[in-house]
């Protein structure tokens, strides 16, 4: 009776876990329209971008979390934060920022969505094991999928050799967030996490900030005559970054790395509709089938068996 009971819990657990990663996903795919607005009406720098929002939303957690204790358990727990911070923020948005300045959004994109690949094998060498099919055919139909919605936006792909490279580390430096987190995930809480990985953030972007050339533009977030960058700032700071990524932490601790950032698939699909809806921009056939074919690969990756798994869960050895 007590195994049962605790396999229901599991289950239940997993459960939220897999809402948590779908509601996550949501904010995110929401949020390319927003930055969009501040970047390119409010003249944000992608710099200045990414500044402005982790400050605001570590302060905000700040604010929750004041209580408890500021300093992780040891130092090596803090520096795993300190490179989680950079991976994970700074040097993620920082460069898909920029590569979105030298490259077509198609190619940011798709090669962003290259990250659950780069997790999988990342992890996979680590740990020294196969990557299981499931992973590797699930992944492979996700990423077709994709394609399929960014050729639905009519733009192809190009090379633009410094944007793309950009966008390639983004993606990696997400992969790598997802590796190194998984060794504190059992020891934090999500708040815990994500205000570390925000203040780490912000203190290794301000170097960048404080020397761009650029003129600064923070003034629009308090112009209260065009309340629309104010709305979508407020949008990116309590939605897409205080709790999106509290969930996607805890998510992550729940189902493991792989099967969490898998869900970024489904971004492509979420930025679509939300286009649809608020840019007025057409969803095709094309684009439809890529919404099926990115489902399909999450529903292989999830349940189709595996004769060897990569270690995802807390409790496997770190």
């Amino acid at each position: 009776m007590t195994r049962i009971r605790l396999a229901e819990k599991s289950s239940g657990l997993k459960v939220i876990g897999h809402l948590g990663a779908i509601i996550t996903v949501m904010a995110w795919g929401v949020s390319f329209i927003s930055t969009k607005v501040l970047m390119v009406d409010g003249n944000l720098t992608p710099v200045e971008m990414f500044s402005y929002r982790f400050l605001a939303a570590y302060i905000l957690l700040l604010l929750f979390t004041c209580r408890k204790s500021l300093l992780s358990l040891n130092w090596r727990d803090e520096l795993t934060f300190f490179a989680c911070g950079v991976c994970a923020c700074s040097l993620y948005f920082i460069t898909e920022n920029f590569a979105l300045e030298n490259t077509t959004a198609a190619n940011v994109s798709m090669l962003a969505s290259t990250s659950p690949l780069f997790t999988t094998a990342l992890i996979a060498f680590i740990y020294k094991q196969k990557i299981g099919s499931s992973a590797l055919i699930g992944s492979l139909i996700a990423l077709v999928g994709v394609g399929c919605i960014i050729f639905n936006s009519g733009e192809g792909l190009e090379l633009h050799p410094k944007g793309d490279l950009l966008a390639i580390c983004a993606s990696l430096s997400w992969a790598v967030y997802g590796l190194m987190i998984k060794r504190v995930l059992p020891h934090y809480n999500g708040f815990f996490i994500t205000r570390k990985i925000f203040f780490y953030g912000v203190i290794t972007s301000l170097p960048l900030l404080l020397t761009q050339s650029e003129p600064l533009h923070y003034d629009v977030l308090f112009d209260f005559a065009h309340s629309q960058y104010i709305l979508n700032f407020l949008f990116l700071v309590l939605i897409c970054s205080a709790g999106a990524y509290v969930i996607w932490n805890e998510a992550m601790k729940i189902i493991g790395p792989v099967t969490t950032n898998n869900y970024l698939y489904g971004q492509p699909v979420v930025t679509m509709i939300a286009a649809s809806i608020f840019l007025s921009e057409g969803i095709t056939l094309l684009g439809s089938l890529g919404c099926v074919l990115i489902i399909g690969g999450l529903v292989v990756t999830d349940h189709l068996p595996n004769r060897r798994k990569i270690p995802v869960s807390d409790s496997d050895p770190t």
